[in-house]
C-alpha cells in the first residue's frame, strides 16, 4: 500500500471529484474484455484493445456504439445487455488501486468534499459503493445514465450545485480525455492520471494542471497543490 502523508494545510480546492474506472478502480482491462465479449455476442467485429479502452468514461450505450461501429443501432440495446451480463458476472475481480483508500481518508480529514462523476450506471456505481471500505467517503455522486455522458458538463454542474461549490474551487481527476473535457466544459480545473485508459500524450494535449503516473504521484500532487 502507498503510505499517504498528511496533506498540506492550505486548500486550493474545496471539492475534489473523481472519475471511477481507471482512476480509483483498477478496472480498465476488465471493461475492455467485457466490451469485446459483448460485441462478439451480437455478431460484431471485436474492437482492438485501444478502441475499446478509448471509450471508457462515456455513457455505456454511447461507448459501445463507438467501440462497435459495425453493430446496427437496432442491436444497441442488446449490446448493452450483453456488456452488463459480462460485467456483473466478473465485477468482483476488480479492486481499488493501492493507496486510494488512505488518500481519500486524508483528503476528507483535510476538509475536502469528495464527489464521483462516472460513465458507469447508477446500478453499477451503487454496487461498488456497497463496499464497507468506501462507506461515507463521498459526499455526492453522479452517473451518466442519470445525467449526461461525458464530456457534457451536467455531472459536474450538478455536483457543484449539490455541494454549493463554485467551479474555481472544484478539481476533476480522471484517466481519460473525456474527463478533462468534462472539467473544461464545466469551468473547472482538471488533473489527469495516466495509469488508466488513455495515454500520457492524449491527456497532456488537453492541458490539465498535471499528468501523474501513479497513486503515489497523485498523493504528492494533491499534498502540494490542492
Amino acid at each position: 500500500m502507498v503510505d499517504v502523508a498528511p496533506l498540506c494545510s492550505a486548500r486550493r480546492f474545496d471539492l475534489i471529484v473523481f472519475d471511477w474506472d481507471g482512476t480509483l478502480f483498477d478496472s480498465t482491462a476488465l471493461i475492455v474484455q467485457c466490451i469485446q465479449a459483448a460485441v462478439r455476442d451480437v455478431g460484431g467485429r471485436e474492437p482492438p484493445r485501444e478502441r475499446a479502452a478509448w471509450v471508457i468514461g462515456m455513457g455505456l450505450q454511447q461507448a459501445l456504439a463507438h467501440a462497435a461501429p459495425d453493430v446496427p443501432p437496432q442491436r444497441h440495446a442488446e449490446l448493452v445487455r450483453r456488456y452488463q451480463y459480462h460485467w456483473f458476472a466478473r465485477q468482483h475481480e476488480v479492486t481499488l488501486f493501492d493507496g486510494v483508500l488512505p488518500l481519500l481518508h486524508a483528503l476528507r480529514a483535510r476538509g475536502h468534499r469528495l464527489g464521483v462523476a462516472t460513465g458507469k450506471s447508477r446500478r453499477g456505481l451503487d454496487a461498488a459503493l456497497q463496499s464497507v471500505a468506501l462507506h461515507g467517503l463521498f459526499d455526492a455522486t453522479r452517473t451518466a445514465d442519470e445525467t449526461a455522458s461525458k464530456p457534457h458538463p451536467q455531472m459536474l454542474l450538478e455536483l457543484m450545485d449539490a455541494l454549493d461549490t463554485p467551479p474555481e474551487r472544484t478539481l476533476m481527476i480522471g484517466d481519460t480525455t473525456h474527463d478533462l473535457l468534462l472539467a473544461r466544459n464545466a469551468g473547472c480545473a482538471a488533473l489527469a492520471v495516466n495509469y488508466g485508459a488513455h495515454a500520457h500524450d492524449e491527456l497532456a494535449a488537453h492541458a490539465p494542471l498535471a499528468v501523474v503516473h501513479s497513486v503515489a504521484e497523485l498523493q504528492h500532487w494533491l499534498q502540494t497543490h490542492a
